[in-house]
């Protein structure tokens, strides 16, 4: 267990949740690499990465909505189609060696998928792969649940690819597959592992739920309008990038 969370574990998770909630993401795969690394059970690890998407993402895509930015007849089978297989994934039970190495490699394909370049001129324009994105829904989904992530990061990149819809709409889409699957993968690790289990996880790790409910205010309100952008794409990618290898390494 976690015990006392010492505060650079804490503040690792503020500056995670603050760079991603900036860019219209939850960080889970981040949040799950950062415990590894600091010893936790990795049983755990999805429980509180999971805690910790839904408390990000909450937000943004309660914006998103009231902004109408959502496009909601495309983005709802999206989301429609990764929910049950993201619960499946919650479900499903994986060895702790194959786990980390699914989780490390999620990190370094979300690095590449952050520096991937965003085009802001879609709307209008879908390309003839648009109309199978929602096939794209229940693998991810099943993968996001399996390995306690939101599998947005990798949804948006997709769709961007796609010309789906405009940017702006992508990412509200995005911010709503995060949250509905992690609500639905939580779902699946509690029948799993039992809600005794993620009773102990939320407990040990209340301050890291408090650190990323600040740190995901202040990135979805205040950091986009600090620095670019792609600046803030570029130092997350980062961060992701050394997390990910790291954990590798030590797979």
């Amino acid at each position: 267990m976690i015990g006392a969370v010492p505060v650079v574990l804490a503040l690792a998770f503020l500056v995670t949740a603050l760079l991603y909630a900036s860019v219209g993401f939850g960080g889970g795969s981040t949040y799950s690499a950062l415990l590894a690394l600091s010893g936790l059970d990795y049983r755990l690890l999805p429980l509180v990465s999971l805690a910790c998407n839904i408390v990000v993402v909450s937000g943004s895509s309660i914006r998103f909505a009231r902004a109408g930015l959502t496009p909601w007849k495309k983005a709802l089978l999206i989301v429609a189609l990764g929910a049950p297989a993201s619960f499946l994934g919650g479900l499903t039970p994986i060895k702790e060696a194959t786990f980390l190495a699914l989780l490390g490699g999620s990190l370094v394909l979300t690095a590449l998928t952050m520096l991937a370049p965003l085009r802001e001129d879609t709307i209008g324009t879908p390309s003839r792969a648009a109309r199978f994105m929602p096939l794209a829904a229940a693998p991810l989904g099943f993968f996001a649940g399996l390995v306690g992530i939101g599998g947005g990061i990798f949804l948006a990149p997709l769709l961007h690819l796609a010309r789906w819809h405009e940017a702006r709409g992508i990412a509200s889409t995005a911010s709503l597959f995060i949250l509905v699957n992690s609500l639905f993968g939580l779902a699946g690790q509690m029948v799993k592992n039992g809600p005794g289990l993620l009773g102990a996880a939320l407990g040990a790790s209340l301050p890291l739920l408090i650190a990323v409910v600040i740190g995901g205010q202040v990135g979805s309100l205040l950091a986009a309008r600090l620095l670019p952008p792609q600046w803030i794409r570029w130092l997350t990618a980062l961060l992701v990038a050394v997390v990910g290898v790291r954990l590798l390494v030590g797979a």
